[in-house]
């Protein structure tokens, strides 16, 4: 599976712009805020339904225009498919594949797989445990619709709870039999999803651990584990027990939204015991491990997506990356960097088709 071409039409900072696609290797380079990522976020929505760095659609509309569109011709298993993403401000966002138009965005979740490297990436463990689900949750909504379906639905049943508890306290009443359905959608999906989630980390603990051996060339023993309280059994009554402190706070405290996966190395917290480099040997270890159980588990290998990747790590880790390209373990690949020089020599080793593109201020040109 490979992306053959895009097109842009008022997307962040590109008026009008297309371009042609390598099969292996696409380099685009270009000063800091040229759009070198925008043309990245492009091809994750194109992917994923969604941008990879913000969330509202509006606001990845060119200033002053009223729409944008992307689109794009990929070839799966050698049949081209047209995929256009078209979203109008105050208007449903469309997808339509093929000439047809999704009914539920969710649906295409998985047809095109993606795997994103990115600075941004360190809050999977800096950052709060919101985001570490969401790393787990897209690969799992990736590789099981059903998963994908409970997720929603869960996603669903706690902003209604969660609008009813807000509604007891300011109104000063309480409905038990009113809150009651909801507590059982929330009750049976949390039993659902936390066991999946449980049994996805114990498949992906063993190749994450591979690769940080690889990547680091370390005795370190690192470990991903999932920290949940909404185990089958006797989560009913952890999540009934919690009611009071609920209609206190007004939100739902327990369920799979309060999850956490937890980064350790050598027993401890990687957030505060590790050092720069394990955190980036860690980071990347996850990543290709993301990489792996979504090829393993789609039977393709995904797009993958780095986003001045050359600029983050050292020497020593840009080579394990760049010796993992030349040993064609990867599909189609995007790289950005400001520093043409630089990517030109890393890559002239590599025996594949490369592409690269100059980017300058919303602009796309292909160079030699």
């Amino acid at each position: 599976m490979h992306l053959k071409n895009i097109k842009l039409n008022q997307f962040k900072n590109y008026k009008q712009e297309r371009a042609v696609f390598s099969k292996e290797i696409n380099c685009f380079l270009g000063m800091n805020g040229s759009g070198k990522t925008n043309l990245l976020d492009a091809i994750h929505y194109l992917c994923f339904t969604r941008s990879a760095f913000n969330s509202i659609d509006s606001q990845n509309i060119l200033h002053n225009e009223s729409f944008f569109t992307i689109a794009g011709e990929f070839d799966r298993e050698g049949k081209d498919l047209e995929l256009r993403c078209i979203f109008e401000a105050g208007k449903k966002k469309q997808l339509v594949l093929a000439g047809k138009a999704y009914e539920k965005m969710s649906d295409h979740i998985g047809q095109f797989p993606v795997v994103m490297i990115a600075p941004d990436d360190i809050q999977l463990i800096k950052g709060g445990s919101e985001d570490r689900r969401k790393f787990v949750d897209s690969m799992l909504s990736q590789l099981d619709r059903n998963y994908l379906q409970s997720l929603v639905r869960y996603q669903h049943f706690l902003k209604q709870r969660n609008a009813l508890l807000k509604q007891f306290a300011e109104g000063g009443r309480f409905d038990k039999e009113l809150l009651e359905p909801y507590n059982i959608e929330l009750i049976s999906l949390s039993k659902v999803i936390s066991q999946k989630r449980l049994e996805f980390i114990e498949n992906f603990s063993p190749k994450f651990e591979h690769h940080y051996r690889v990547i680091s060339d370390s005795k370190e023993a690192v470990s991903v584990g999932y920290e949940s309280h909404c185990e089958p059994e006797g989560f009913e009554k952890v999540f009934r027990d919690s009611l009071h402190r609920d209609l206190a706070l007004k939100r739902t405290n327990k369920g799979i939204h309060r999850d956490d996966f937890a980064f350790e190395i050598d027993g401890f917290p990687l957030k505060k015991y590790g050092s720069q480099g394990q955190q980036k040997s860690y980071l990347i270890a996850l990543k290709l491990s993301q990489f792996q159980v979504l090829e393993e588990g789609m039977g393709v290998k995904p797009i993958l997506l780095l986003d001045d990747i050359f600029d983050k790590l050292d020497d020593a880790r840009i080579e394990k990356m760049v010796s993992l390209v030349a040993d064609h373990q990867f599909g189609q690949l995007f790289i950005t960097d400001a520093r043409p020089e630089r990517s030109k020599q890393i890559l002239a080793s590599i025996d594949s088709e490369k592409a690269f593109f100059r980017i300058d201020n919303g602009t796309i040109r292909a160079e030699d």
